[in-house]
């Protein structure tokens, strides 16, 4: 499934992230200003005889390889991310021996979801608002800090609970900022698609290999030191960000003298009332609130099918493995027209192969459909173009931190709304439920993705009242 594992803290979870179709890849092309003082929101405009070429055809990811500066936010984000998945096991163990509760040991798992809106909503002026580096490299800094106080003995569990809480909060603040620092680095046309992609699969093969690192760690050293990893990993993406990458201006020229909270909820205001790109956040967000229900009630429906601990674990990485395949078939497969073709058939099937799970399938034809659910994920790469074209650069990391934090919460909804019916309905229909209902809502949000196309509807159609919320600048 969809995710883009913050560095640092998101181990998307799965889970763990990311228009209407457009006949050919958008030229990449300077935001359009508008001569109200403050950002709002536009269709792109046609380009003129001056515009930039239109990106070319896709050089794989190779290409992207090629850019010195993304090697180092590459490494860095493989580095603090398989110290964060981790630390978040070891963590969990740490908190089950403290207090032997099953309890607190899981909520140690769920605060590393609940956190993201509030930071994402309340924090997100930071990645406008001052330069990107110092951003990304201060954000590491404090997980760090954060990470080192839970090592000292005397930590109640309390202050475990609440480290962790504040490492989520910074999350979606650091994501956020790197993807739209990714526009800068690597442009705003496919090498920045491919780069997000490779993000992308980072985050779930981390999934699949942290974990069983993390296991493996514990049976050498305790939970703490286990947990050290982790401070090692996010001084290490710190140093690579610093020295690794280019200073550069903040996007908004510093603010305009307003607090910081004010400045985060009017860009949020901006995002969410316009109407293109609000259309383009929920086809991110809604698929991936659905997807998350066959992994969390895997437990529960391996026992109901009598499958093994075994099996269990190839269920949970199962979707991942999907995801995975699809988005280096169509990273490196596809060119740009054809990714930006396939974003909307894509997105309206993706959640169907979930519909096996009304015949309760065993376990080899369970495998089959939660991989087919997993590739749907690759729409995202298409939609990824979308998003940066429909965004202007001086709201893009408020754009992409609010992105980044909705799509966490509402697979972390997901996950209890899915935990919640199993109560009462049996799990395979749950998973089956999921795929209905999140097909109907995700074809009703594909009818209005088409609207909202560019051509399709006026200007002020677009912006849906968004010039209300500029504030001066």
């Amino acid at each position: 499934m969809e995710t883009d594992s913050p560095a640092p803290a998101d181990t998307p979870r799965t889970p763990p992230a990311p228009a209407a179709p457009v006949p050919a890849p958008l030229p990449e092309r300077a935001a359009p200003r508008d001569p109200s003082p403050g950002p709002t929101l536009r269709e792109p405009a046609v380009p003129g005889p001056d515009a930039p070429p239109p990106t070319a055809p896709s050089a794989g990811y190779g290409a992207v390889f090629a850019v010195p500066e993304f090697r180092a936010v590459f490494a860095a984000h493989l580095l603090s991310l398989l110290g964060v998945v981790v630390s978040e096991l070891a963590l969990t163990v740490l908190v089950y021996d403290l207090t032997g509760s099953p309890l607190l040991s899981a909520l140690t798992f769920a605060l590393g979801l609940l956190p993201y809106m509030i930071g994402g909503t309340l924090f997100a002026g930071v990645a406008d608002r001052y330069p990107a580096r110092r951003v990304l490299v201060v954000c590491d800094l404090l997980c760090a800090a954060c990470v080192a106080v839970m090592l000292v003995p005397a930590t109640p569990v309390a202050g475990l609970l609440a480290l962790r809480c504040l490492v989520a909060a910074i999350a979606p603040v650091f994501t956020g900022t790197r993807m739209a620092a990714l526009t800068d680095i690597l442009g705003e046309g496919d090498l920045y698609v491919l780069g997000r992609s490779l993000l992308r699969i980072v985050s779930q093969s981390a999934m699949l290999i942290g974990f069983g690192a993390g296991g493996v760690l514990l049976t050498v050293l305790s939970p703490r030191g286990a947990i050290t990893v982790t401070v090692v990993t996010f001084l290490c993406s710190a140093a690579l960000l610093r020295f690794g990458t280019r200073d550069r201006p903040a996007r908004s020229g510093g603010g305009d003298g307003g607090t910081l909270l004010k400045e985060s909820l009017s860009g949020a205001r901006l995002v969410l009332g316009d109407r293109r790109v609000r259309a383009l956040m929920l086809l991110f967000w809604l698929p991936a609130m659905f997807v998350v229900a066959p992994e969390a009630l895997a437990a529960p429906y391996a026992d109901a099918i009598g499958a093994s601990p075994a099996a269990l674990g190839l269920l949970l990485c199962a979707m991942a493995v999907g995801h995975i395949g699809a988005e280096l078939f169509v990273g490196s497969a596809l060119s740009p027209r054809n990714r930006s073709r396939i974003v909307l058939p894509v997105a309206a099937v993706g959640l169907l192969p979930l519909l096996v799970y009304v015949v309760r399938p065993g376990l080899p034809l369970a495998l089959a459909a939660l991989a087919l659910a997993g590739a749907g994920a690759a729409y995202v790469i298409g939609l990824d173009q979308w998003f940066v074209d429909a965004v202007p650069q001086e709201l893009r990391g408020r754009a992409m931190t609010l992105l980044t934090a909705g799509l966490m919460t509402v697979q972390g909804l997901g996950m209890a709304l899915a935990g919640l019916a199993a109560e009462f309905f049996p799990v395979h229909q749950v998973v089956a439920g999921s795929g209905i209902i999140g097909t109907v809502l995700t074809l009703l949000l594909v009818a209005e993705v088409r609207r909202t196309a560019p051509g399709r509807m006026s200007d002020t159609e677009g912006r849906d009242g968004a010039d209300r919320h500029v504030t001066s600048r």
